[in-house]
């Protein structure tokens, strides 16, 4: 498709086409439409991570913000002040969603809302950025990949090191076969929070201009805590029913790079255990958590501890810190990465040094930009919905191996679980009514 025609223009001709249907025009307060090039965004969430994406996004020519969604009155008021009052401001992202002048949205809630919003996104033909994880349950993320597939929408998924330089240089590596046959992948994420944790905050009343409700949404109805609301890191990802854990919390941005080097599929059999042994706080999700994925042909490890960050022999050094990284155990050579280094041990000589392939993958104009050029070609970036499913769907399944403490057979094919009734019940949450991910 002709990158150079204007989005809109293009859109008002092929919508009925590839089933969608934008807008023509992105007005602000005044009135005065923004040129025909612009993508007109909405933005929903705009705590910590939320407003990192709209001082990023906002600070591109290209970019037009149209509308500000948060369930802090507040925040939106803040929102739509530094913009001069142009964005539309709201507290619930239905009203935003039926803004015909928004093109696209980010969607950077807590993770129980991301894939109610991202389908209902969709239905509205808007294209959209998630925040990782893109899901906390299997069937979640399915019905974003097939609302993404009927409604032609483009997207992105928030794991901006995926746009790195460095991981797109082990693809490379990986893929050249220097390594040799690799049969293990081994991935790790550890930071040493304490005993203490994030702390015993008391349950209390939400704060003034706090919409809980919204808050909670379809997760379980519970008292305000305001650790909850602290953002990711200090806040949601301490709790298992808005977030899931520290697995969707940080393994996507981690073992995207094995999925990605080695073009897994889904895998066949996932096994995870672990528990809440040391820390004490409010939280309630595990401060260790190992897991088992199979492939064909290899077979793909995750550690997590919250309460000890020794990094291994390539992190090696004490002293408190998040460390992380992904082996390739090859035939040949073992690979080491994290998001900026990498380092390769023969295994006949760690001294020697390999013939490296020269650089292979196109380049990229970065994560947002990425999504933003898409936006107008109307074709998918690297880190789309489709191709992030092989990402998240491991982690739904880890998750509900620790559920039921047991591993889970899972069909690659059908995307399903035969055999198991009780594994087959925890693809799918149980939502707080009224609300359904269709």
């Amino acid at each position: 498709m002709n990158a150079s025609i204007p989005r809109r223009t293009f859109l008002q001709g092929s919508s009925a086409a590839v089933g969608i249907g934008l807008a023509a025009s992105a007005l602000g307060a005044e009135g005065k439409a923004p040129p025909s090039d612009t993508v007109a965004m909405g933005f929903v969430g705009i705590g910590p991570m939320g407003s990192g994406h709209l001082n990023g996004f906002s600070a591109r020519p290209d970019v037009y913000v149209a509308g500000i969604c948060d369930v802090f009155q507040h925040k939106v008021d803040a929102a739509v002040k530094r913009f001069d009052g142009r964005p539309m401001g709201t507290t619930d992202f239905r009203r935003l969603l039926d803004r015909k002048e928004i093109d696209a949205v980010v969607i950077a809630t807590p993770p129980h809302w991301h894939a109610i919003i991202a389908v209902r996104a969709a239905q509205a033909g808007k294209d959209f950025y998630v925040e990782k994880p893109m899901t906390i349950y299997v069937a979640e993320s399915q019905a974003i990949v097939e609302a993404a597939r009927r409604y032609g929408t483009v997207t992105q998924v928030g794991t901006q090191i995926h746009a790195g330089g460095n991981y797109r240089r082990v693809v490379e590596i990986v893929r050249s076969g220097i390594l040799g046959p690799i049969n293990a992948v081994r991935t790790f994420l550890v930071m040493n929070q304490g005993r203490g944790g994030i702390g015993k905050p008391a349950d209390c009343p939400p704060p003034p201009g706090l919409d809980w409700e919204m808050w909670i949404g379809p997760g379980p109805m519970r008292p305000y805590n305001p650790a909850l609301t602290r953002g990711a890191g200090a806040g949601h990802c301490w709790f298992m029913d808005y977030s899931g854990g520290w697995i969707p919390g940080m393994a996507p941005p981690i073992i995207d790079l094995p999925i990605w080097a080695l073009d897994l599929p889904l895998p066949s059999q996932v096994a995870c255990s672990g528990g809440r042994f040391v820390i004490d706080d409010v939280g309630d999700c595990p401060d260790v958590q190992e897991a088992l994925f199979r492939y064909p042909g290899c077979v793909m490890t995750w550690m997590m501890d919250l309460t000890n960050s020794y990094g291994f022999d390539s992190q090696g050094k004490g002293g408190r810190a998040r460390r992380l990284g992904i082996y390739f155990h090859g035939e040949q050579a073992t690979l080491y990465a994290d998001y900026g280094t990498l380092r390769i041990v023969p295994e006949d000589d760690p001294n020697k040094t390999l013939d490296l392939p020269k650089p292979s993958l196109p380049p990229t104009p970065g994560h947002h930009q990425e999504w933003l050029n898409c936006i107008r070609s109307r074709q998918q970036p690297s880190c789309n919905v489709f191709y992030h499913h092989r990402v998240n769907m491991p982690i739904c399944l880890a998750n509900l191996s620790y559920a039921i403490r047991r591993s889970v057979q899972f069909d690659p094919k059908t995307e399903t679980i035969s055999g198991d009734d009780e594994a087959a019940k925890l693809l799918m949450p149980v939502y707080r009514e009224p609300w359904t991910l269709g």
